[in-house]
């Protein structure tokens, strides 16, 4: 029986447990011994980030072959139109190459914890939100989709990969379960 841990990333946290002198790490927030993030979340990224005790397990769910679906919340900079979402949803040539479709759509802006620190906000130009889901994991592949859209990301989250969901988690707290 395996065990996985669902962690809610907070901003400014690398996806490991040890770094450079200053960096906040994995290990300020996970205890338990023999855990090894799936996956990876830019320090500048929040949200859902699973642990498991198993490397069979770890590599289903961060090798990209194995098809997981990661669902984002994204607030991006200006008010997102039709026509940026239909060019997510179709793809969109980045400098490694096309994207596969993603699932796009505006949403209103979520319930959810304040960052620290707080996002740049510009007073003549407003935000807006999106829920994107992908089924691949270029480096940065958010923030690159967006940006070439016309609408840079500004606040990024991950809410759900495959069956595992961040639900309630507050910034910091995680949840162990158990994976047969």
């Amino acid at each position: 029986m395996s065990r996985i841990i669902l962690l809610n990333k907070p901003f400014g946290v690398l996806s490991q447990f040890t770094g450079e002198a200053g960096d906040q790490t994995l290990s300020q927030y996970i205890k338990h011994k023999g855990f090894y993030a799936a996956g990876r979340l830019d320090k500048d990224s929040e949200g859902l980030l699973l642990l498991t005790d198993d490397g069979k397990l770890q590599q289903q769910i961060a090798n990209p072959r194995y098809n997981k679906q990661k669902s984002y919340l994204v607030q991006v900079e200006g008010l997102i139109d039709e026509v940026a979402l239909e060019q997510l949803r179709r793809g969109v040539r980045l400098k490694d190459g096309m994207t596969k479709p993603a699932a796009a759509e505006a949403i209103e802006e979520p319930m959810l914890w304040e960052r620290v620190p707080p996002i740049r906000e510009r007073k003549n130009i407003p935000t807006s939100w999106i829920r994107l889901s992908l089924r691949e994991g270029k480096n940065r592949q958010v923030r690159r989709m967006t940006a070439h859209t016309g609408f840079p990301t500004l606040r990024l989250i991950r809410e759900k990969i495959g069956q595992w969901q961040l639900g309630d988690l507050q910034p910091g707290e995680s949840r162990l379960l158990t994976h047969s």
